[in-house]
């Protein structure tokens, strides 16, 4: 079905499609535990964004959840619990590590830099982790009947999987205080008011469709000016000094980009009035 240079890692609970040429859609497919997240497919995840930013045929990815009602309701608590309960017991675990998040995150997303951006498309409730994944994804489309939330606090945790730094950096302290130490839970109306979401759509049957319309518009410039433009993104959100952002973004980045082919592509068909006809970045 698709012509991809190497095959996806193997993945549990987990539904890859290509909707559109260049485009990538994860569903995580638990929804009798509301999506939540067990260890082992945190590190399949971040296998799988690896093989993404590595696959040549694929520009964008989307990320959703099964069903109608949860996006992703965070950690399978049942498996904490279980996991926890062994350790109280005193039963020694061969593989410790697999009992923890990859260095990038939750779901292989919350801590991830990368180099292709990933769309999350929410189609019900973001809870802890969930959300936390929402926080350091691209761009985020909600259906109108979504929800977010951190209530990590509310259970004597924190929301250790990389979120509260993103969350203060893309609405302010006074909000994110507001929704870290509360631990409540608000509407798609209040996440896009304060701009952790780009839009609502216009149902939750269109959610996907209208994801896959802003995966289409990203998936259609040059692979090249995606890895470039997305990096100088996340360099500025990263890096306190704006300008040491530019310096650091250009001095990796624009001797390269100009020297590529499609570089080159985009500034001769625009010459010649025609589309341009892309290379899978080499960058």
């Amino acid at each position: 079905m698709n012509s991809w240079a190497t095959p996806p890692p193997a993945l549990d609970d987990c539904i890859l499609n290509v909707p559109s040429p260049h485009v990538l859609l994860v569903t995580l497919n638990r929804p009798k535990r509301m999506n939540s997240i067990p260890y082992a497919l945190h590190w399949q995840l971040e296998a799988l964004w690896s093989w993404f930013d590595d696959e040549p045929s694929l520009r964008v990815a989307i990320i959703t959840g099964a069903g109608n009602k949860s996006f992703c309701a965070g950690s399978d608590l049942i498996e904490i619990d279980k996991v926890n309960t062994a350790k109280q017991s005193g039963q020694v675990d061969a593989e410790p590590w697999k009992h923890s998040h990859p260095k990038s995150g939750f779901a292989g997303l919350s801590r991830r830099e990368g180099r292709k951006p990933i769309i999350a498309a929410v189609n019900g409730f973001a809870l802890g982790g969930g959300m936390e994944i929402v926080l350091n994804c691209d761009m985020v489309i909600a259906s109108p009947t979504a929800s977010f939330g951190l209530p990590e606090a509310q259970r004597g945790l924190y929301a250790s999987g990389g979120g509260l730094p993103r969350l203060l950096r893309t609405v302010g302290l006074p909000v994110a205080s507001d929704i870290a130490l509360t631990g409540r839970r608000f509407s798609v109306e209040e996440a896009r008011e304060c701009h952790l979401i780009n839009r609502i759509a216009k149902s939750s049957e269109s959610l996907l469709r209208e994801a896959v319309e802003i995966a289409n518009s990203i998936a259609a410039i040059s692979p090249d000016a995606i890895v470039v433009t997305r990096a100088a993104l996340r360099e500025a959100w990263e890096t306190a000094s704006v300008e040491r952002a530019f310096q650091l973004t250009h001095a990796r980045f624009d001797s390269r980009l100009m020297k590529g082919f499609n570089a080159k592509e985009g500034l001769a068909a625009f010459k010649e009035k025609r589309p341009p006809r892309w290379q899978g970045s080499k960058l």
